[in-house]
């Protein structure tokens, strides 16, 4: 697995003109999914995503997580994130998990972090052309790949 998380003042998506997810102060969840992912990647990540001190404490220093500053988090699908841009001009997304691999796998993702934050987490739609709204603070962007977990 594969995510670009985002520290966010306020984040949102839009299908179809219509705002399925919305939070302020937390956390922005890109995941791409590939076929050799697992459940101990998905806790893995959760628990890094979870407890990762990126949000300031009260000296303006980054050193409180998710759980301590009680935020909120909006996971969305993200197969792009597997994209292959060696050969050529376009993107290969070979890499990326197939939706009957992928599905299952992104919503147990989202189960684990809902049960590590001990609430629940908002989503886009698999598959959906949706719109990302955020205002990243910091702005603070993390790439975390379960591969590289050096």
């Amino acid at each position: 697995m594969k995510v670009v998380i985002q520290r966010v003042s306020k984040a949102n998506v839009t299908i179809d003109g219509k705002q399925v997810a919305s939070i302020a102060n937390g956390i922005l969840v890109l995941l791409g999914i590939v076929d050799e992912d697992t459940k101990e990647d998905i806790k893995w990540l959760s628990n890094k995503i979870t407890n990762l001190r990126v949000f300031n404490d009260e000296n303006n220093v980054m050193n409180q997580s998710l759980k301590d500053i009680h935020g909120d988090a909006i996971v969305v699908s993200q197969f792009t994130l597997h994209a292959n841009t060696k050969k050529g001009n376009r993107p290969s997304y070979i890499k990326a998990a197939k939706p009957d691999i992928a599905i299952p796998l992104y919503d147990s993702f989202v189960r684990q972090l809902e049960s590590d934050l001990g609430k629940p987490v908002q989503t886009g739609e698999f598959g959906a052309d949706m719109k990302v709204g955020l205002v990243n603070d910091g702005p603070v962007t993390i790439i975390i790949d379960t591969k590289n977990k050096e």
